[in-house]
């Protein structure tokens, strides 16, 4: 006779937490500072008009729909041979940082179109080195931890490094740039010494999340070889990278969890990445005042790092799929309040900003520990071998959805009349319609986007019970 026992799962010290979790200055500086002052960079420093800048930020994140899963491949023969994704992720330390600074080094009095250029490569080379580290660094958890409840607690300390780096970056981005010009008398300088700060985090953010897998195993088992029966559960065959690359693009068919969990994730990055690339927007055109940007992210991030965990605890209780329905829906609702600004732009709007922050807490926890439960359940259903091609294509989804969050802008920008500075000369005044182009792409947009996510985030199917399946006990031994 045997019966059964809940499966084990594998927890983390804090300070193997807090070496993971520390990768969040790299993925959140990368999509927030670019998001927030790239377009604004390229429209308002370099005169490029609204919509050729939303283009080159587009395509250049484009690239990610082709580069990720191939990485994401190579990440999984790595891990095959080696047992490790270590290399990948440090080969991301030296390309990330230095082609940041590149972006944000275009010579004053530049003409726009060349400066267009030179920002779509320098920023399409940031982009790979970004892969380089993302990808790897998504597919983590899946191997660290095992367990419903464990990644929900791994991915929700994550979160709070998140919700914090954003308001570094978000804050202090602005904060250096200004220190810059003051230091150098220009926006060149300004932008230069404000990526030349954040290439610096990048670098040690990097040196120290790569370290994590070592300090895993050490606390866990010592792995006699690569790929080790400790991670025998997700180990990668070693195929080839174009046999890995289809395999990656096939599982969108494969698996319904990781098909509807993606949609939902794109949806709302789209959303997030128009808001945060319209903050800056809001801050001078609607509320008047540059240095608004900052008291803006304050209201965004502080509630988000108070309920990042609080995100957690909910989750333990009623279910990660209900819990994100949730943190839709108050987003959703905040988001749509902001319309508001049309009739009475004034600092009210730090209360629904707020909301926001408490919504995006969830919407990034939720689904970033429901990653690691469809790889994990993918590996029990079809076979190993395709953690890596899951993180390419995840990663390639969140970079892509911000970007065209941010062309979605664009596009109303351009539609709405809105008129473009360079360093010398300075526009005193929007039209109304830009104005009102601005509030919308703020409110209305993100506000439908949301309301969209609904339809792939209903279909989720995975649970607790399908994630934490019981495993028979040992017979009994026969008399």
């Amino acid at each position: 006779m045997t019966t059964t026992a809940p499966r084990r799962t594998r927890e983390l010290r804090a300070g193997v937490t807090a070496r993971y979790a520390t990768g969040e200055f790299v993925t959140s500086g990368f999509a927030a500072l670019p998001g927030l002052v790239l377009v604004y960079y390229l429209t308002d420093s370099l005169a490029v008009p609204a919509l050729l800048a939303g283009a080159v930020v587009t395509f250049a994140k484009i690239w990610d729909i082709i580069i990720d899963p191939i990485v994401g491949a190579y990440s999984d023969r790595e891990f095959a041979a080696r047992g490790s994704r270590r290399r990948l992720m440090l080969l991301g330390a030296v390309v990330l940082p230095v082609f940041f600074v590149v972006t944000f080094a275009v010579p004053t009095g530049t003409a726009p179109l060349l400066a267009a250029g030179w920002v779509f490569v320098a920023f399409l080379l940031a982009a790979t080195g970004f892969s380089f580290f993302q990808v790897p660094y998504n597919v983590l958890p899946a191997e660290l931890v095992s367990g419903y409840d464990a990644r929900t607690r791994l991915l929700s300390a994550r979160v709070v490094v998140l919700t914090a780096a954003i308001l570094l970056y978000g804050g202090g981005g602005p904060a250096l740039r200004q220190v810059g010009v003051e230091l150098f008398g220009t926006d060149f300088g300004g932008y230069l010494f404000m990526a030349i700060g954040a290439a610096a985090i990048f670098v040690v953010a990097i040196l120290v999340t790569s370290s994590v897998e070592k300090a895993a195993r050490g606390e866990i088992a010592t792995p006699p070889k690569p790929a080790s029966r400790v991670f025998s559960e997700i180990a990668p065959p070693r195929d080839s990278i174009a046999v890995q690359a289809r395999r990656g693009i096939a599982m969108l068919r494969s698996s319904r969890p990781f098909r509807t969990l993606l949609a939902t994730f794109f949806t709302q990055a789209l959303a997030a990445g128009g808001m945060l690339a319209g903050t800056q927007y809001v801050a001078t055109w609607v509320l008047g005042d540059d240095e608004a940007v900052t008291l803006l992210f304050v209201a965004l991030i502080l509630p988000a790092i108070i309920a990042a965990p609080l995100w957690g605890v909910v989750a333990r209780r009623i279910g990660k799929e209900r819990s994100y329905l949730i943190a839709t829906s108050i987003f959703f609702v905040a988001a749509l309040s902001l319309t508001g600004l049309l009739l009475v732009p004034g600092y009210w709007i730090v209360v629904p900003i707020g909301l926001v922050g408490v919504a995006y807490a969830g919407i990034q926890a939720l689904p970033l520990s429901m990653l690691p439960d469809v790889i994990a359940h993918d590996a029990r259903t079809n076979g190993p071998g395709r953690g890596g091609s899951f993180s390419g294509m995840w990663t390639a989804g969140e970079t892509t959805g911000l970007a065209f969050g941010t062309t979605i802008l664009a596009v109303i920008l351009a539609i709405s009349g809105y008129l473009e500075s360079t360093a010398a000369t300075a526009v005193e005044a929007q039209p109304n319609s830009a104005i009102f182009g601005i509030v919308m792409s703020f409110s209305i947009v993100p506000a439908t986007l949301m309301a969209l996510s609904f339809i792939p985030l209903l279909r989720y199917p995975l649970r607790k019970k399908d994630i934490d399946l019981p495993t028979p006990a040992p017979a009994a031994p026969s008399v």
